[in-house]
């Protein structure tokens, strides 16, 4: 088996703010009004995401620049080398679309991280995910199953770390080793009784895994 790998949700986690928030209140601020149903799970999250995405209505060159203008965590990129230079794997989960996420990676010039996310591309104007039915990690209700992500992980990996933000994080929180919670996935996992770290950036992830010897001091 391999030694370990660290796995991180990216919208709200690695970046500051989701996409599907950036891009609704740009170009489609009617799907405000879908978010009470949506979060009573009225909607199926890859069914109001899909419904924002397509409903986005500008050129590529255009989405790619509001892509690009997304802010992340500015420690990330040198995170990320620091996972790699040490013995681990980099995962990047999302029950998003890595279509966004590949730009961002992209602009940080940051290089062998493998993305588990529902595949995305741009076709007339929006930006479209291919959800396929019969993947091992497929979900009805996100498109992507991480809980079923980091159990196969688990199966290459002695250790898997993992960090999350929001409510779908709060299933593969079950199966990690270790998971760092930011924002409201800490309450959502004191109700199910998850053990957890408390973070609100990836300074504190690194000093956590310097004192626990995973990544070296000096």
């Amino acid at each position: 088996m391999k030694k370990w790998a660290f796995v991180s949700d990216f919208d709200g986690t690695i970046s500051k703010r989701d996409f599907y928030l950036i891009m609704m209140d740009k170009y489609f601020p009617e799907g405000r009004k879908l978010m009470p149903k949506w979060k009573a799970g009225e909607i199926k999250d890859i069914d109001f995401l899909n419904k924002v995405f397509t409903s986005i209505n500008q050129d590529e060159e255009q989405i790619i620049n509001d892509i690009y203008s997304i802010e992340i965590d500015e420690y990330v990129p040198d995170f990320i080398k620091k996972i790699q230079q040490n013995g681990g794997d980099f995962y990047i989960l999302s029950a998003g679309t890595d279509y966004y996420i590949y730009h961002l990676l992209k602009k940080y010039g940051v290089e062998h991280v493998k993305v588990f996310s529902n595949e995305g591309h741009y076709h007339e104007k929006n930006v479209h995910m291919n959800i396929d039915e019969n993947h091992q990690h497929y979900s009805e209700r996100y498109g992507i199953d991480k809980s079923k992500v980091i159990q196969d992980l688990k199966k290459e990996y002695e250790t898997v770390f993992f960090i999350g933000d929001s409510e779908p994080d709060s299933h593969p929180a079950e199966y990690a080793d270790i998971t760092f919670a930011k924002n409201g996935l800490q309450d959502l996992l004191r109700k199910k009784d998850i053990a957890f770290v408390p973070v609100e950036e990836f300074r504190e992830v690194e000093i956590y895994l310097k004192e626990k010897g995973i990544l070296p001091n000096a």
